[in-house]
């Protein structure tokens, strides 16, 4: 496709997002998007939701009820909107996926930001050792075939929900006072808070859709058409982020039981448990992998973030690790 500009658009062309449907407004990521989009003042943000759905949603939404079985009910609630953008349980019926893109096709929507916020998917490696992570690929493909454009958003596992929600992990159990290691703990992975991951929809679609002529060198939501952008908080290993949690506990090593694990054989023993239907060991299965000494987890020696291009943040560790730690103690981490 050759390079568009702005100033060669029809008359009436508008060069920003404003509008934008969230499915999950309520969910762990999805409550976060939400918020930070409407904190720009730049777009008027609907939750898509089921009838009968009880989360809490952020002030200044628009809600549309919806049937999801419906297509024409999503249809009908995505009409006007720019964006859809899908953030979906581990658990959630994958043909759902497929309903969604086909009604925004159906109401003419121009973008998707399909189910990622995780791992790298375009990772051939991590795909095959996955399970459940060769769904995506064809889904952004059916996206395409639909004539919709798409972006994508991997930010690595989320730190807080990661850290403060059990050894299966990153290792750490808060109630326990148990640290398990992979290997020898000085694995870099990429890491996101929830904030990052709203901080980075925010800025992706705060930007210009088109550059304004052949001379606009700034960067815009068209660079990233039918591409998956790499954000991150925190390039970190689990040393680090035990030092994290020791400075943020008043705690000493001492006081916790360490331990350490082969990563490969920790992930073979999740993968033989995965045969009786254990969930958890699934997500051991899935974040052992991710810790592989083979660099799979740390994207940005690989292929580079866009923090900078988006104007993200750097974070505090320690604060999100706190954040962690008040989520493990309040139980809110699942």
């Amino acid at each position: 496709m050759s390079q568009e500009y702005a100033s060669k658009q029809p008359q009436g062309f508008e060069n920003h997002i404003t509008k934008v449907a969230i499915v999950g407004a309520g969910g762990s990521v999805g409550r976060y998007l939400a918020e930070s989009l409407v904190k720009t003042g730049k777009h008027q943000v609907t939750a898509i939701t089921r009838a009968d759905s009880t989360n809490k949603l952020a002030s200044g939404l628009k809600i549309e009820k919806v049937n999801y079985d419906d297509t024409d009910s999503l249809a009908q609630a995505l009409q006007g909107q720019e964006v859809l953008i899908i953030t979906m349980g581990t658990t959630a019926p994958q043909e759902q996926h497929y309903k969604l893109v086909e009604a925004a096709a159906k109401a003419k929507v121009q973008w998707v930001v399909p189910n990622e916020w995780g791992y790298d998917t375009e990772n051939e490696k991590l795909v095959k050792d996955i399970p459940f992570s060769d769904v995506k690929l064809p889904v952004r493909q059916h996206i395409e075939k639909l004539g919709i454009s798409w972006v994508g958003i991997t930010c690595g596992f989320w730190y807080e929900f990661s850290l403060g929600g059990g050894s299966d992990r990153y290792g750490v159990d808060f109630e326990k006072h148990t640290m398990i290691f992979f290997d020898d703990g000085k694995t870099p992975i990429n890491t996101s808070t929830w904030h990052q991951c709203g901080n980075a929809i925010a800025s992706l679609l705060s930007l210009k859709v088109l550059p304004d002529d052949e001379n606009d060198k700034a960067p815009t939501l068209s660079q990233f058409r039918n591409k998956m952008i790499y954000t991150s908080s925190f390039n970190v290993n689990q040393k680090e982020m035990f030092d994290s949690v020791l400075r943020v506990t008043g705690t000493s090593a001492d006081d916790w039981k360490v331990s350490y694990e082969d990563s490969i054989a920790r992930y073979k023993a999740a993968a033989e448990a995965m045969q009786t239907g254990s969930f958890s060991a699934f997500v051991t299965l899935m974040y052992t992998r991710v810790f592989f000494q083979d660099g799979v987890g740390n994207f940005e020696a690989s292929k580079g973030i866009e923090n900078e291009v988006l104007g993200l943040p750097k974070e505090d560790l320690d604060e999100y690790t706190k954040a962690a730690v008040e989520y493990a103690k309040a139980g809110k981490l699942y």
